[in-house]
């Protein structure tokens, strides 16, 4: 099909680019040629640049939705790169098996994952997508194809996985997946006051629950917020938990965003003193709200107004970690800014085979701003300096606007990978990062 010319922009509405666009919807045709540059895109729900290519093209792989095969016993599934995780979850959850690593979305495609080597609220104990991966197929401009796994072709799988979709198009996908015995997740959630709260709390967690999460309150600047931690439900043949929520949407996009000082604070403070049960109050749950509660909510990106909005999220290292948190609550608070979506979470030891992974041992922290312009990007640039003084990173499909010399320092081999580059791909983000 012919490539069309379009103004677009990623899930957070900044930056907007102007890029072609083609559908691919057959696995076994060519890539087109052509003097421009190429991007594999999925569904665009990464929020930067990562997923954009200004002044060059994306291949459109949502119509690589197919699945190929899916063995109920090993629970080995195979598909197209087009195919969304929510696809995934509607074949196999009724037969009995789940994702073995999800992010907080479940309407990103398996192509966008691995690219992304997204990570979920048990890389504690299942490490990031990547770790899943029994291989996928490859195919380069130059019209090779190679069966990438841990062990054959091992080095185009350890530059795909977290490439960002520089190293070719990914056009099919096994990954094996893990065993539950019913879409119920039994979990509990707990009250802290302080950073050091929730790193007890992280700490105790470990070893009995395979998921950990926490939402703290950025605008009070001792860290205090909500934990929530849960496993998949063993068989409840007498508990019938409450009926999964319906879905709303955002109709259209505000003049103003509704994100601002006065609506943060009140919603902080409803949320963080909301009924909890807390400790010991085992509480069933479907797992969509569990792991996807802003998948209920369409389009709700568009609640930050016309200039759209920045996420962030960096990794820190254990030793820095807790005094680097407390450094960039600091900031926030300072700014008289603050984050809706304010996320927490410990990273654990397991290594990705990706080369350019974003999950690393430690804490992680993700945070929504509303674009306000110099304010904003001022704001975000002192959150990076505490990120480069503790040693820490930044996570290449949340961001818009980080320094090269910030990618270049936490990711050290991108030399490495700069030379499994496919020659006729490139991103606004990968161009940003290397000028």
């Amino acid at each position: 099909m012919t490539a069309t010319r379009a103004c677009a922009a990623s899930w957070g509405r900044y930056p907007r680019v102007v890029q072609h666009a083609r559908p691919l919807t057959d696995r076994d045709a060519p890539l087109p040629a052509s003097d421009t540059s190429w991007l594999p895109y999925g569904n665009g729900r990464s929020y930067g640049d990562s997923c954009l290519n200004d002044g060059g093209g994306v291949l459109l792989a949502r119509g690589l939705d197919r699945f190929i095969g899916f063995d109920p016993q090993s629970g080995v599934l195979a598909c197209e790169a087009g195919v969304l995780l929510a696809d995934i979850l509607a074949l196999a959850v009724p037969q009995g098996w789940f994702l073995p690593v999800t992010p907080g979305t479940r309407y990103v495609t398996v192509g966008g994952a691995l690219a992304n080597d997204v990570h979920g609220k048990n890389h504690h104990r299942a490490g990031s997508f990547g770790r899943h991966l029994r291989g996928f197929e490859l195919l380069r401009s130059d019209g090779s194809r190679r069966w990438c796994s841990a062990h054959e072709h091992a080095d185009w799988y350890g530059a795909s996985i977290g490439g960002l979709g520089l190293t070719g198009l990914v056009t099919r996908v096994e990954l094996q997946l893990r065993r539950i015995a019913n879409p119920w997740i039994a979990g509990e959630t707990i009250r802290f006051g302080s950073l050091a709260e929730f790193d007890a709390l992280s700490a105790e967690s470990d070893d009995d629950y395979e998921y950990t999460v926490a939402w703290i309150d950025c605008a009070a600047a001792a860290g205090r917020g909500l934990f929530m931690r849960g496993n998949h439900a063993p068989a409840l043949p007498r508990t019938r938990p409450a009926a999964k929520p319906g879905r709303l949407r955002v109709p259209f996009v505000p003049p103003v965003s509704l994100i601002n000082g006065p609506t943060l604070h009140a919603f902080n403070a409803l949320y963080y003193h909301r009924p909890v049960g807390g400790r010991g109050c085992t509480q069933i749950t479907h797992y969509e709200p569990f792991f996807y509660p802003l998948d209920g909510i369409g389009d709700w990106n568009r609640i930050y107004g016309p200039h759209g909005f920045l996420q962030w999220q960096c990794a820190l290292p254990p030793a820095a970690g807790l005094d680097a948190l407390h450094a960039i609550l600091a900031q926030i608070a300072a700014s008289g800014s603050g984050s809706f979506l304010a996320v927490l979470k410990r990273f654990g030891e397991l290594a990705s085979p990706g080369w350019l992974s974003f999950p690393r041992p430690g804490y992680t922290l993700a945070l929504d701003f509303p674009n306000r312009g110099a304010a904003t990007f001022a704001l975000l640039d002192r959150l990076d300096a505490v990120v480069r003084e503790a040693a820490g990173a930044i996570y290449p499909a949340k961001d818009a606007r980080m320094s090269g010399a910030l990618f270049r320092a936490a990711y050290p081999r991108w030399q490495r990978f700069a030379d499994y580059l496919d020659p006729q791909f490139s991103s606004s983000f990968w161009r940003r990062v290397m000028a």
